[in-house]
């Protein structure tokens, strides 16, 4: 039976004191659940790599945020799409993983502030990710990344930026994403009662993004892409983490491209669970991650 990292179980051990009598986010009201994310998230922001420029901009209509690292190389940028069940979580929530994310990758990152679930459902907040995409400023080679719901939303706006035949991302960095709905996965079973995220909270994230009749398409289920939509994806960069129920949903991922004949990048971190790069101020194996991501990114951009 897979068990935490010493350093996770230090983490989780540290979580259930601070976090004891708080409610369950997926049972509470949008906003009070998402004023919750908040406060707990800024824990994570704390030790943050410096940046030579960190600012809170307009992108395509929406408020998003900018970070550039002292390491510039002055070519590359991302797109980064935060995680958080469609519903929850900000640019702020993840101010630490992006300045982590262009310091490991040596460029700036944007994040959106894109709309939530479930008052703005499939396929709002993907509209708004290909919006930020199309706003992108054109004298930089522009990748995308996400994680978890974010690498959901990076995921399907490539497949549909492939069906448009419009300019697709460099290459892409997905971090333990969510790709399709089966709960009764491997993972979805083995981990159904966390640690972190449970087989319920993610049923219920299911539900205020997208209702049943509307999982079948890649857009909202990439891992129902066709073969020659995954044939045609950029260079990509996946990760997973061992304690997830999603670890199914990427390794099925990963197994389609492999047997499309791609040798995409793909770490498995053991002992951590869902989420865990957020805890890169306290947690090595997170930190461990981003340097990984950077590495495969330098890689997948290098001429």
């Amino acid at each position: 039976m897979s068990v935490p990292t010493a350093n996770m179980r230090a983490v989780l051990e540290r979580l259930a004191q601070e976090d004891a009598g708080l409610c369950d986010p997926t049972l509470m009201p949008p906003q009070h659940a998402r004023a919750l994310a908040e406060l707990t998230n800024q824990r994570w922001n704390a030790d943050l790599p410096e940046m030579a420029e960190a600012r809170t901009m307009m992108c395509a209509g929406m408020p998003a945020r900018w970070v550039a690292p002292e390491n510039d190389t002055g070519t590359e940028a991302i797109l980064h799409v935060h995680g958080g069940g469609w519903a929850l979580c900000s640019p702020m929530t993840h101010e630490g993983a992006s300045r982590r994310i262009a310091d490991a990758c040596g460029c700036p990152v944007l994040t959106v502030d894109y709309r939530l679930a479930p008052e703005h459902p499939y396929p709002a907040g993907l509209s708004d990710v290909l919006r930020s995409w199309r706003a992108r400023d054109p004298g930089r080679r522009w990748s995308i990344a996400g994680d978890s719901a974010g690498a959901n939303l990076a995921l399907a706006a490539m497949l549909h930026l492939i069906d448009e035949g419009a300019e697709m991302p460099a290459s892409a960095l997905l971090f333990y994403g969510v790709y399709g709905a089966d709960f009764d996965s491997e993972s979805y079973v083995r981990n159904a009662d966390g640690p972190g995220l449970t087989r319920a909270k993610m049923m219920r994230y299911w539900d205020w993004y997208a209702p049943e009749s509307k999982r079948s398409g890649p857009t909202v289920a990439p891992l129902t892409a066709s073969d020659a939509q995954l044939a045609a994806l950029p260079a990509l960069y996946l990760n997973a983490a061992e304690l997830d129920p999603l670890l199914s949903d990427t390794e099925a991922l990963v197994a389609r491209l492999r047997g499309l004949g791609r040798d995409d990048a793909y770490d498995l971190f053991e002992g951590v669970v869902h989420g865990f790069m957020q805890m890169g101020s306290v947690l090595p194996e997170a930190r461990d991650a981003f340097t990984r991501a950077g590495g495969a990114f330098r890689r997948m951009a290098a001429p």
